[in-house]
């Protein structure tokens, strides 16, 4: 099976900003974003779920004040404080003004197994931006149902099944199966459930990238990229000196490549 490459011009390790910085402010608004941006990250991962009126809403929780975010309307949920005064974003707020400059991980929040609303207006409104999300977005999602009916739509962005043995999860996702339903590109496990017998498995067996999630200690988080993982997500970015330095280090090599 021909597997699309995860933002294969990207300098590696891959560093995604967890909701942003979500350690230092409100997860998954603009001042998260920004913050994540000038620490150096070079990566975002952030939520989306569709609301009444059809918009694509930034925010992890299914419930805004306890309200299912598919029965608000946008006009409500511009009133809702998420913290700090600040309102939860569009998809396309963020996309306008993140993209190209850093690639971003769209998590696709849905419990639906069929007549999901959430993927189309997630294909469209990345078809809108053309270019602009071409190596800068890729989509995850717990859900192997709501991330087949993406890739229908958009087989050319590559996708990413996430699990955890959480309890949250139904109990047969719960250790990856789920990237045989969807046919994922890459896979997103919670790096507690990564081992060198499981990266050989998937990375070197399967063909599919490992990224994992949520690592916010540096020590663990440099063990996982010297396993092999293609990147990592962390809540604190402000960390992850020797990622960006990294980062910073081969952005410069590939230019001055480029240059000769």
């Amino acid at each position: 099976m021909t597997r699309i490459p995860l933002l294969p011009d990207r300098p590696r390790p891959l560093v995604f900003a967890h909701r942003g910085c979500s350690s230092l402010a409100p997860e998954n608004t603009m001042v998260a974003f920004r913050l994540a941006r000038d620490l150096g990250a070079p990566g975002l991962e952030l939520d989306v779920h569709v609301c009444a009126t059809g918009e694509l809403v930034v925010a992890h929780d299914d419930t805004l004040n306890g309200r299912d975010i598919g029965e608000l309307t946008l006009a409500e949920i511009r009133r809702i404080d998420v913290g700090s005064g600040e309102r939860p974003p569009l998809l396309e707020d963020v996309l306008e003004e993140f993209c190209p400059g850093i690639y971003i991980d769209i998590e696709l929040k849905s419990r639906k197994i069929r007549n999901d609303p959430l993927p189309g207006p997630v294909a469209e409104t990345l078809r809108s931006f053309g270019d602009r999300t071409k190596n800068a977005v890729t989509v995850s999602s717990f859900n192997p149902f709501c991330l087949a009916a993406f890739k229908r739509l958009c087989p050319q962005c590559s996708a990413a099944i996430i699990w955890s043995a959480d309890s949250e999860v139904p109990f047969i996702l719960r250790y990856g199966l789920g990237r045989f339903l969807a046919s994922c590109d890459y896979v997103k496990p919670v790096y507690t459930q990564v081992s060198p017998r499981s990266y050989r498995r998937i990375a070197c067996g399967e063909g599919r990238p490992l990224v994992p999630w949520v690592l916010d200690d540096p020590v663990t988080a440099r063990r996982m990229l010297d396993m092999g993982c293609e990147g990592i997500i962390t809540n604190r970015p402000q960390d992850m000196g020797i990622e960006r330095l990294d980062y910073f280090e081969k952005s410069l090599l590939k230019s001055l490549k480029s240059a000769r």
